[in-house]
């Protein structure tokens, strides 16, 4: 029986068409050298499909202290999305995943919506965190910026590996079977 659960899952992504690629992407294995998958998955919202995930750490990572470890999350988009309706929509998971000061709201909009570009099918999204330093994103392989905010770092990535995170599904097959 778990032999047949394992295969069925095998085949849907395969069929979803995540890849089964374990080679980081170029800028990760500078940014973050000796990273390794940790888990994937196809994000979906109403039915439609957004991005295929992928989550990278480095050994001895705990998902319980996921803010106290560097790790990079990669999002190949598969559609079209406006980076201001993508700033707007992750301000709002981190305000379900902890406390986001007020003060610092409207600071943190903008400097989203000058990191996350509007992107199309088949472009990618990565962003790598560094404990008690911050947020560091590049798009298509290219630098994009950064937002020198721990607490940031902490609440963003959280919309993805927080237990608050509003998609448990998501944050489990990232965190590939991790405590």
């Amino acid at each position: 029986m778990r032999r047949r659960t394992h295969l069925a899952w095998l085949g849907s992504l395969a069929g979803l068409g995540v890849r089964a690629q374990t080679a980081p992407p170029p800028e990760l294995a500078q940014a973050l050298p000796g990273a390794r998958l940790q888990g994937q998955q196809r994000f979906r919202v109403w039915g439609f499909e957004v991005y295929d995930a992928r989550l990278w750490t480095l050994p001895g990572f705990s998902a319980t202290g996921y803010a106290q470890h560097a790790l990079a999350l990669e999002l190949n988009y598969l559609r079209e999305l406006k980076g201001q309706a993508i700033a707007e929509r992750s301000l709002k998971e981190m305000r379900g995943v902890g406390s986001v000061p007020a003060e610092l709201e409207p600071r943190w909009l903008a400097q989203m919506q000058q990191l996350l570009p509007d992107v199309r099918k088949g472009e990618r999204l990565l962003g790598v965190q560094r404990p008690d330093e911050g947020a560091f994103f590049w798009f298509n392989g290219q630098p994009r910026g950064e937002l020198r905010d721990a607490q940031f770092a902490r609440l963003f990535f959280g919309i993805w590996l927080s237990p608050q995170t509003s998609e448990p599904a998501l944050r489990q097959a990232l965190l590939g079977g991790v405590p």
